[in-house]
């Protein structure tokens, strides 16, 4: 049985609590204050919505993967794969805006133009500070949304309210690996009696990731570098780097490395996925040989699904994207690199909560990490 003092003292107390605001928008129990949810009244409903949605709540992810993806596609290291490519927007308009390549962009656009969606819950990243959820229903309001941010804001709680509403049928989701777990698990798990419409999520864009970060401590410090009226951009290049890149139109800061990792939240050190493995399509910056100065403009996508790969078909035939061959062993690179954050993820769970936490029912999954 389950209420909301479980996900309490499974998931807020212990610090797995991601902020994906899953449990968000679906009744008055729950909120989220600059990153940090809240649970401003106790339910003592056994089952209900939010339980089911979290993506830190244990979860069969073996058995999710089964119902939404060939059990031939999936590799161990990265999850459902038809393949692996490097893209960029075509339309340097959409690049000038993006965190790299703006293939996140053209890609929403474009599924919303061909009626692969009708609609698409992004993030709004306002340069990088004080992040915020968005419905978007037009190509200019999907533009709007370019660009990336640290700070992780309940984007899925904009999700729980156009989808109570019922009013789009075929929405489109971008998301972290934590929110795109949460869609897939709302699309595994309605309730008989208060259906939740996932029947309306009709297209799942991952977005790689590493980690976020705590919401007042990364305004504090990028704000003893830039001011946030003029702050446009943030991002972390690669590790041989080891810094954080903030940019004022014209004018890039670059921030020591040990001065950010302080910030990166418990939940993050405990997640185990860094390609959004729960997608239709995910994307990442890019690695090639050519370098950062060349790869900061590329993203790279790995195709999880029938769907994605008939979008990505439509967007190279109508020259939406500019597509690259990867680099030679890119592919083992990249379940290096998602292999390494599983092993630090297992780990970081266990010092966590004792055991293996939300991934116990999956603990085959992990047992050799």
């Amino acid at each position: 049985m389950l209420s909301t003092i479980a996900l309490d003292t499974q998931v807020l107390r212990p610090g797995l609590c991601t902020g994906c605001g899953a449990c968000q928008g679906l009744c008055p129990y729950w909120s989220s204050v600059e990153g940090r949810t809240v649970l401003l009244f106790d339910c003592e409903r056994l089952d209900g919505r939010c339980q089911r949605f979290c993506p830190r709540m244990p979860t069969d992810l073996d058995a999710l993967r089964r119902k939404f993806f060939p059990a031939e596609t999936i590799l161990p290291e990265i999850g459902p794969y038809r393949g692996l490519c490097l893209t960029r927007a075509a339309d340097p308009a959409v690049r000038a805006r993006a965190q790299h390549g703006g293939t996140v962009t053209a890609l929403v656009e474009l599924a919303m133009k061909e009626g692969f969606i009708d609609a698409a819950v992004l993030t709004r990243s306002h340069g990088g500070l004080d992040p915020e959820g968005v419905l978007a229903a037009t190509p200019e309001e999907v533009r709007q949304c370019g660009g990336s941010s640290f700070q992780i804001p309940p984007t899925l709680a904009e999700l729980n309210r156009a989808l109570k509403e019922d009013r789009y049928h075929k929405i489109g989701v971008v998301g972290t690996p934590c929110k795109t777990l949460a869609v897939y698990k709302m699309m595994a798990n309605p309730l008989p009696d208060n259906d939740n419409h996932a029947g309306n999520i009709g297209m799942v864009f991952g977005l790689f990731c590493g980690w976020g970060l705590d919401w007042e401590g990364l305004r504090d410090l990028a704000l003893s570098h830039c001011s946030q009226n003029m702050l446009s951009h943030m991002d972390i290049p690669p590790s041989k780097f080891h810094s954080l890149e903030l940019t004022e139109y014209r004018r890039s800061v670059s921030v020591d490395l040990d001065e950010v990792l302080p910030l990166v939240r418990p939940a993050c050190r405990a997640c185990t996925d860094m390609t959004a493995e729960f997608a239709d399509l995910s994307v990442g910056g890019a690695r090639s040989v050519d370098g950062w100065d060349v790869d900061k403009g590329w993203n790279q996508v790995i195709v999880r699904s029938e769907k994605g790969e008939a979008l990505l078909k439509l967007a190279r035939e109508q020259g939406v994207l500019e597509f690259r061959d990867p680099m030679e062993g890119g592919l083992e690179k990249l379940k290096k690199a998602s292999l390494g954050k599983k092993r630090t993820g297992v780990k970081a769970v266990r010092d966590l909560t004792g055991g293996l936490g939300y991934l116990e029912p999956s603990a085959a999954l992990f047992e050799d990490l």
